[in-house]
């Protein structure tokens, strides 16, 4: 059956797409934070998977304010890169599996979790960057992302917004899912988003340090707690822009140890400030 192997959690900051697209990555500004990835790159091609199952908001590309689900899983074949107002990254295509989508799909739906069902969308920077990070940067036009991606957006720009506990228990239905699937597949599943991060307003530039790190504690040790914090803690502490951190808890939310498994390996553990404006947060667990 196929399973999930591990979870990668990361920040999705557009301007670390631009410091890549541009050939940035070796300036001093922009160094300390892509050597974050340099052991992640390297996990990556050993524990390369056969599909990843990437959780990311989208920034009105594929949806607007006139449309707006909470939970949207892209069951495409292809996703092009999105033009965000500047054109598109100059990244592959993402291929998608829509196998495995549909059926994730319809095991969620059956499990109680209402999702839109998304067979043409575009994809921007909060799905390329991870893959960006991760897998480094394939030739636009005769490279490939090295698998499958099947992309899951999350509400978290227009309240009301999802909780982490709704999330966190959308992650065991993911993982309830993927098990089902009859072929032998190794899936992972990433987080993105966040930091802490306010983005406007009179806190314009927050980033709070030890909450971040104590979250990125939490997520590993005690993940069910974790995603009872409520939202205004979110907001308070992490920034407005921090509520994107409840995605993480999807991907917590599928690992082993939540249904009885074994505790986690972490295999890589990263923070830094600021890249842009926000806190980057990264980790790596794997299953055991």
């Amino acid at each position: 059956m196929a399973r999930i192997t591990a979870s990668v959690y990361t920040s999705h900051v557009p301007a670390i797409g631009a410091a890549l697209d541009l050939g940035k990555t070796t300036e001093p500004y922009w160094q300390p934070v892509f050597a974050g990835y340099d052991f992640s790159k390297h996990w990556f091609k050993q524990q390369r998977p056969d599909v990843v199952f990437l959780v990311y908001n989208d920034h009105a590309t594929a949806f607007s304010l006139d449309m707006i689900p909470t939970f949207a899983i892209g069951t495409a074949a292809r996703f092009e890169p999105a033009d965000e107002g500047w054109g598109p990254r100059p990244v592959p295509p993402v291929i998608g599996h829509p196998e495995l989508a549909a059926h994730i799909a319809h095991s969620v739906i059956q499990d109680d979790f209402d999702l839109t069902i998304v067979n043409k969308m575009d994809v921007d920077h909060g799905l390329t960057v991870p893959l960006s990070l991760m897998c480094g940067q394939p030739d636009p036009v005769q490279g490939a992302w090295p698998c499958p991606v099947i992309p899951f957006a999350v509400n978290v720009v227009q309240y009301p917004v999802p909780s982490g506990r709704r999330c966190f228990m959308l992650g065991q239905a993911i993982r309830r899912a993927v098990e089902s699937y009859g072929p032998d597949l190794n899936v992972q599943i990433w987080g993105t988003g966040g930091m802490s991060h306010q983005l406007q307003g009179a806190r314009a530039g927050l980033i709070n340090r030890e909450w971040d790190q104590r979250f990125l504690d939490r997520l590993i040790a005690e993940p069910d707690a974790l995603s009872r914090v409520p939202h205004d803690e979110y907001v308070r502490e992490a920034g407005s822009e921090g509520i994107e951190l409840v995605m993480w808890l999807i991907a917590r939310g599928a690992m082993a140890d939540v249904n009885g498994g074994a505790a986690p390996r972490v295999a890589h553990r990263f923070y830094h400030v600021p890249a842009s404006n926000t806190a980057v947060g990264h980790l790596i667990l794997e299953n055991t």
